[in-house]
């Protein structure tokens, strides 16, 4: 007797990935939404894709950026280079450039793309009905480490009346502008030359976007 033919519901789906602890998920969601804020860096003729992490390199023209971000791969036992260049003549800058181990770039790549997945999903996603205490917790801290990623790493547009960045990456500005909502803060979002603009008042929402952006020790729920 001829083998019964195998239809596609028939077939097994592949396992999604297990979810992330919250500790985990928000240092390695902060270090995506870092990467994020950067244009990719050029590897000869090619520029590496946002959706592996560039290979595993990352470059920042803010030390504090990368040192931020050195920080938090440590926290997740990913061995990393950083490489400081200087250039310039009348106007001198500093480009710091990180490197994942070679044979870490793999994990370090479906790390970030989980995390930026599990994390997007979690802000974005609208409230909960039921939602643990713990989980209402953590997605405030999700909306802490876009925002503090932002201001380290992104293009920085400080006027008298707001705070703002300038991003390249549609889905981070979308991200921000819910994290703000979570932190209770109102941001706007508008397109610039080639950028998206994301912007909090000055005063009340500038203080609770930068209050909650500081670097404060992690606690655990």
């Amino acid at each position: 007797m001829a083998p019964e033919s195998t239809t596609l519901l028939d077939r097994p789906r592949p396992s999604s990935p297990a979810p992330l602890d919250w500790s985990t998920l928000a240092d390695a969601f902060e270090i995506a939404c870092l990467v994020r804020c950067t244009p990719p860096p050029a590897t000869g003729t090619r520029r590496l894709d946002v959706e592996t992490y560039r290979g595993g390199v990352a470059e920042f023209n803010r030390e504090h950026a990368a040192h931020r971000m050195r920080q938090l791969l440590g926290r997740l036992d990913m061995p990393v280079e950083h490489e400081l260049t200087t250039g310039g003549l009348r106007r001198r800058y500093e480009l710091h450039r990180l490197w994942i181990s070679r044979e870490y770039r793999s994990a370090y790549a479906t790390l970030l793309g989980s995390a930026w997945r599990q994390g997007r999903r979690e802000l974005l996603g609208g409230p909960v009905p039921g939602a643990s205490r713990a989980r209402q917790i953590w997605r405030s801290r999700l909306a802490s480490a876009a925002w503090r990623a932002a201001l380290l790493a992104g293009g920085r547009h400080v006027r008298r009346h707001c705070l703002g960045v300038r991003l390249a990456d549609r889905d981070l500005a979308a991200v921000l502008v819910r994290g703000a909502a979570l932190l209770e803060v109102t941001a706007t979002l508008r397109p610039g030359a080639g950028c998206f603009l994301v912007s909090v008042a000055n005063g009340p929402h500038r203080m609770r976007i930068v209050d909650s952006a500081a670097l404060t020790p992690a606690v655990a729920c």
